[in-house]
């Protein structure tokens, strides 16, 4: 089997800056209300930009990054719920943009868990041969499928996209993925698809397509989930929890990552957090937060990481990875 490891990461966020007090304005709710709750000070919402074009230019800023040309790259995965078609996947929209002309694409759906599934099929093609370089992106725009009259969802999600290279190497760099769903949690987190109304139909089912959401379920079910995740990650390595530097968690919640870190008697310190800034990106938020640490230069070689997604489905994962760039 081959060795993988990230060589490159990429993010964008669109530029449009929504703070409590704009939401203040259209629904009722309040930066206290938010902020004690949640975490949430703004998250950036689009004027006009799609989720191929997040994407997009997130995967560019991680081709820079990689030093790589996009010719290179033979395998393309979009994690997204919020396509800008049924057909052509994201994943093709991005390869036409970057012009990565060799690569197989297509897109998973995984919410927002959806970063480390598509980050484990990458793992798996370049491990077995299938693939030499990948490129992984997780990004969605939760604003075109929210009900912004509903404060208990609108005030949490933000739109972004995060983007990683993954290429074969000689030095262990992914060192374990893991992942995990429960269907029977189906209800707790659901945005309908489009309905039916063929017309040999007897019925008509139009549903509209937002967001609802179990917020109590929910949050009982990520604090369960997520030390579970972090513990699979470690399970078949030598290291543990105290050897990681740092724990990349989904930005759903930053009371979340306090009852989380109080769980596992880990210092809350080595939980990174950019919430206050962005909400809740979904498939977006772990590859982010990555991207953000590698920028500001948080990331020493021979750090270990762990990242953990979990999201609607209901959907989990995890990984271990050995910081290599």
């Amino acid at each position: 089997m081959n060795e993988v490891q990230i060589i490159g990461t990429g993010s964008s966020v669109p530029d449009q800056i929504i703070t409590n007090d704009h939401l203040s304005n259209i629904v009722d709710t309040s930066d206290e209300w938010i902020s004690s709750r949640t975490g949430i000070k703004e998250r950036r919402i689009v004027k006009g930009e799609t989720t191929a074009n997040l994407a997009s230019s997130a995967a560019k800023r991680a081709i820079e990054d990689a030093g790589i040309s996009p010719e290179d790259i033979d395998l393309i995965v979009v994690a997204t719920m919020t396509p800008d078609y049924f057909m052509p996947s994201t994943a093709c929209l991005v390869q036409k943009e970057i012009k990565a002309h060799n690569a197989t694409c297509f897109d998973v759906s995984a919410a927002c868990a959806g970063f480390i599934y598509a980050l484990n099929i990458g793992f798996q093609f370049i491990r077995t041969g299938q693939s030499n370089t990948a490129l992984i992106i997780g990004a969605d725009v939760y604003s075109k499928i929210l009900d912004w009259s509903d404060r208990s969802t609108c005030v949490l999600f933000g739109d972004g996209a995060g983007a990683a290279i993954l290429q074969k190497s000689q030095n262990k760099g992914i060192l374990s993925v893991y992942t995990g769903s429960d269907g029977r949690g189906d209800m707790l987190l659901t945005c309908p698809a489009v309905g039916n109304s063929n017309p040999f139909s007897s019925e008509v089912n139009l549903p509209k397509s937002v967001v609802s959401m179990n917020g109590k379920e929910v949050f009982r079910f990520a604090t369960t989930i997520a030390p579970k995740c972090i513990e699979e990650a470690l399970k078949h390595s030598s290291y543990t929890k105290d050897h990681i530097k740092y724990y990349v968690l989904h930005q759903a919640n930053a009371r979340m990552m306090e009852v989380i870190s109080k769980k596992m008697n880990i210092d809350i310190e080595k939980f990174y957090k950019n919430i206050e800034r962005y909400g809740n990106t979904c498939a977006g938020s772990v590859p982010l937060a990555l991207d953000e640490m590698n920028q500001n230069g948080l990331l020493k070689k021979g750090d270990l990481l762990v990242l953990v997604g979990f999201g609607g489905g209901l959907t989990w994962g995890s990984a271990l990875l050995q910081w290599n760039k």
